[in-house]
């Protein structure tokens, strides 16, 4: 039996707020899904990812906050498409909030070189990606001033980011 990942268990801990930053426009190019959606099966990803999209739908439940910020280039890569399209269906309908951020957009944010979440403003968790957009692994830091950091790096980035419903990728 493998260990329930440490993301899920900061969720199911979680008591006021989870954010995440995503800061690359390529996340495993191996991956059976999106290679699958690039086939042209667009899949219903709150089935296929039943578990995550039940894992946020209870965390929201709760009235936990999830909050979501992804930092993209434009054009988009095929890759961002493929997260807008499953973004809606998967993300929104668990009670996520999704905002976009054109890269363009970033000048004078201080945003952390790696993505994270940040639970309860309190707990933070690296995620890392090879040059490829390879997983690499996860970090927990539970830090205070760090955590300050990179909550302050997301409110910033949040700020400037467009909802998901008023965003057109180009």
């Amino acid at each position: 039996m493998t260990a329930e990942p440490l993301a899920f268990q900061l969720f199911r801990s979680a008591r006021h707020s989870a954010m995440h930053l995503e800061t690359r426009d390529l996340y495993e190019p191996e991956d059976l899904d999106w290679n699958e959606w690039k086939a042209g099966n667009h899949f219903d990803p709150a089935v296929r990812w039943k578990t995550f999209h039940d894992l946020v739908r209870e965390t929201t439940t709760r009235g936990v906050e999830v909050r979501r910020t992804r930092i993209v280039s434009e054009p988009v890569s095929e890759y961002i498409r493929f997260e807008y399209d499953v973004t809606e269906p998967h993300n929104l309908a668990a009670g996520e909030q999704v905002r976009w951020l054109p890269r363009r957009q970033t000048a004078g944010l201080l945003v952390p070189p790696n993505d994270f979440w940040v639970f309860d403003e309190q707990t933070v968790l690296w995620n890392f990606c090879d040059g490829n957009g390879t997983w690499m692994g996860e970090e927990r830091s539970d830090d205070p001033d760090l955590a300050k950091l990179c909550v302050a790096a997301f409110d910033a980035a949040w700020d400037r980011a467009i909802p998901h419903k008023e965003y057109q990728p180009s």
